[in-house]
């Protein structure tokens, strides 16, 4: 199944009303880049879901082995610097936390699922971004 993302740019800062169809957010960007910063900036909300996965993989691969955690806590942060060529080169490191009753063993397996989330997969692999088009509106007669 696909996913599909709507999204609509309103005329005040950089704000976009960001849907999912059940579920809506603001996006926007700092005010140094001209936003109002209401909302979290585009490279905010990629690290927000890869952050995401990697805390619900945790859980899930807990649960299914039904060891006991409490909270499960990550940080991250991206630096992006440019090569001879020009072309970004991000940099994200992560740290997380996992309290619970857990062996070293344990965790160190609960750190390794995290890092093959399926949204750490993901951003890992060769993207195939189309070109923007014109979106038409179509019209249905009655």
């Amino acid at each position: 199944m696909a996913t599909e993302i709507n999204i609509k740019n309103i005329p005040i800062g950089f704000q976009s009303i960001i849907s999912n169809g059940t579920h809506t957010i603001i996006g926007d960007e700092p005010i140094k880049s001209k936003g109002t910063d209401l909302g979290l900036a585009p490279t905010e909300l990629v690290l927000a879901g890869l952050a995401m996965c990697k805390v619900a993989t945790v859980r899930h691969i807990a649960r299914k082995k039904n060891w006991v955690i409490r909270d499960v806590d990550a940080s991250l942060k991206q630096v992006v610097r440019r090569d001879t060529e020009g072309n970004l080169i991000p940099k994200v490191s992560v740290e997380m936390s996992i309290e619970g009753d857990l062996t070293n063993e344990q965790k160190t397996e609960l750190l390794y699922e995290a890092d093959h989330c399926y949204i750490h997969r993901l951003l890992d692999s060769n993207w195939n971004i189309a070109t923007a088009t014109e979106r038409v509106e179509s019209v249905i007669n009655v």
